[in-house]
């Protein structure tokens, strides 16, 4: 089996089929895969659609047939080497006859890790790291909660240029255009669960709904309502758009523990100051899209009252976009000497 720059074109193709439309995000990786036979022509190609369908590597065989015999598996991530709901990726590579593994992302996962050495002991080629970066970008949410075990914390806010959420009467407020308003519901499309406080839910009357022209969500986020104050049944958030949960939980590294073990990976954080400012107290923000709109409010709430230990939170910016006529903020959250 030949270099690493030689399968660039074909981990390619495993990386589109790994970002189709109906690969869901949340508690399992997004992972497609080609195989390629000793001609380099690709004989098959498969995706995994979600918790309790084949793998990736599974429905490319499948699609190969006899094909596969001798063939390479070209795969976005690591073949996992254990039994969950379905069998280990790497003994169906090797009951169909592959001889050779190209992978990008290596498995962070203790449970489903170790692949490629399984596969090197049987005799395999195997080569790692091929568009590495590209392809673990498809599972940037998912492989921080693996190795965090909680979700990854996106915090979305909208401020005035005087840094406001709302106006003087604090009740809701339009900050940001249609095409800022546009790229939120994108975000939320790409999220498991949307979080606001009971404050934001009982003011603002919000649906956190996914509403995106032209595309169909098959799998809505989890609307989370936090806080302790009853929501009325007839609330936005509580209809049958998406699934919804009301949890009175006041410490977010306990509600964060609660969504990963429902399968929560990515949590998008909408909630109003006091809830912002108690993830960020608690050190578990860890991306944010901040965006400021060109408008003075003079007087209301702000996005941040008051944090403990502000100052060793930093941001590294790593866009900064015009967006109709606001601007966008996105960066990564650096808590200095903590391992959050």
């Amino acid at each position: 089996m030949s270099g690493a720059g030689n399968w660039s074109d074909a981990m390619g193709e495993a990386i589109t089929l790994a970002q189709s439309s109906d690969a869901p995000h949340g508690e399992n990786p997004r992972v497609g895969c080609v195989i390629v036979d000793a001609s380099g022509a690709i004989v098959g190609r498969g995706y995994h659609r979600g918790a309790g369908t084949p793998h990736a590597e599974v429905a490319a065989l499948a699609d190969a047939g006899e094909r596969a015999l001798g063939a390479t598996a070209v795969v976005t991530l690591e073949p996992c080497a254990h039994t969950g709901r379905t069998g280990p990726c790497t003994a169906a590579l090797l009951a169909a006859g592959i001889t050779g593994v190209v992978f990008a992302q290596a498995d962070p996962t203790p449970q489903a890790g170790g692949g490629a050495q399984v596969l090197r002991a049987a005799g395999l080629d195997v080569i790692a790291g091929v568009r590495v970066d590209e392809a673990a970008r498809i599972n940037t949410a998912w492989t921080f909660a693996a190795m965090h075990l909680r979700p990854m914390v996106t915090w979305k806010v909208a401020v005035s240029l005087d840094g406001r959420v709302a106006g003087p009467d604090g009740g809701p407020t339009a900050i940001t255009g249609a095409a800022a308003r546009a790229l939120v519901h994108e975000l939320r499309a790409d999220v498991d669960a949307i979080v606001v406080g009971t404050g934001t839910a009982l003011v603002d009357d919000p649906s956190l709904t996914v509403r995106v022209p032209g595309r169909e969500i098959a799998n809505p986020p989890l609307r989370v309502v936090v806080g302790s104050r009853p929501i009325p049944p007839d609330a936005h958030v509580l209809d049958d758009a998406a699934p919804s949960l009301l949890i009175d939980e006041s410490n977010p590294a306990v509600l964060l523990s609660d969504l990963y073990q429902r399968g929560i990976r990515h949590v998008l954080l909408e909630g109003g100051p006091t809830l912002a400012s108690a993830f960020l107290s608690a050190h578990v923000i860890d991306r944010v899209e901040w965006y400021v709109a060109p408008i003075l409010l003079g007087a209301g709430p702000v996005a941040l009252p008051g944090v403990d230990g502000a100052s060793l939170v930093g941001v590294d910016v790593t866009d900064v976009s015009v967006v109709g006529e606001d601007v966008r903020i996105v960066g990564h959250v650096r808590y200095e000497g903590s391992e959050a």
